[in-house]
């Protein structure tokens, strides 16, 4: 289990840390108003990891902003998958695999697969990822607390809008939104009693 200052501590991935395994094809940044289907998407997607992998599923999880009602997003279903060492890739990336799903990157602590249909980013972290705490802590806040999801929403709109303009990709996207992220989470931090 990650220490509060392990959790509190925000870790900067730059491309040079990510070791790309596969493409797929880049999709255009398009913001959508919630989608009642998400619930639905995400639970065909957890079954089709659970039927995989099994108990070595240990925990599948939908996060993102798809997971959180009323909350606009990309039409992109992000689901965090946990397993026992997500180092030892032969526990898991071939099942993966063969039920369709595409080994994309890996970097140290985190191995990212994509599903097209329905399309989907799936995390894998292994037990003591601080960053699927992260993940939860900031879904759990957002799900709570009206004002910071209107202040989210808004800032996804015009990152969204941004990224368009200037013909830019997710990782883009997702840096323009970092700042009101970790804003957000510091509060949740602090509010949980966690601190560096």
């Amino acid at each position: 289990m990650p220490t509060n200052a392990e959790i509190a501590t925000f870790e900067d991935f730059g491309l040079n840390d990510v070791q790309r395994i596969s493409y797929r094809p880049i999709r255009a940044i398009e913001m959508v108003e919630p989608n009642p289907k998400w619930p639905s998407s995400f639970t065909l997607i957890a079954q089709r990891i659970q039927a995989a992998l099994g108990d070595r599923a240990m925990a599948i999880e939908h996060i993102g902003s798809t997971s959180v009602p009323d909350l606009p997003a990309k039409d992109v279903i992000d689901v965090n998958l946990v397993v026992a060492d997500v180092t030892a890739e032969v526990d898991y990336v071939q099942d993966l695999e063969d039920a369709g799903f595409q080994f994309l990157t890996r970097n140290k602590e985190h191995r990212f697969f994509g599903l097209d249909e329905p399309y989907a980013n799936i995390h894998v972290w292994g037990p003591d990822s601080s960053e699927v705490i992260r993940h939860r802590i900031f879904k759990e806040w957002l799900l709570d607390h009206e004002d910071d999801r209107l202040a989210y929403a808004e800032v996804k709109r015009q990152a969204a809008s941004a990224a368009q303009q200037a013909g830019e990709t997710a990782n883009e996207y997702n840096g323009r939104k970092q700042p009101i992220i970790r804003e957000i989470l510091k509060r949740a931090f602090a509010a949980h009693g966690i601190s560096e």
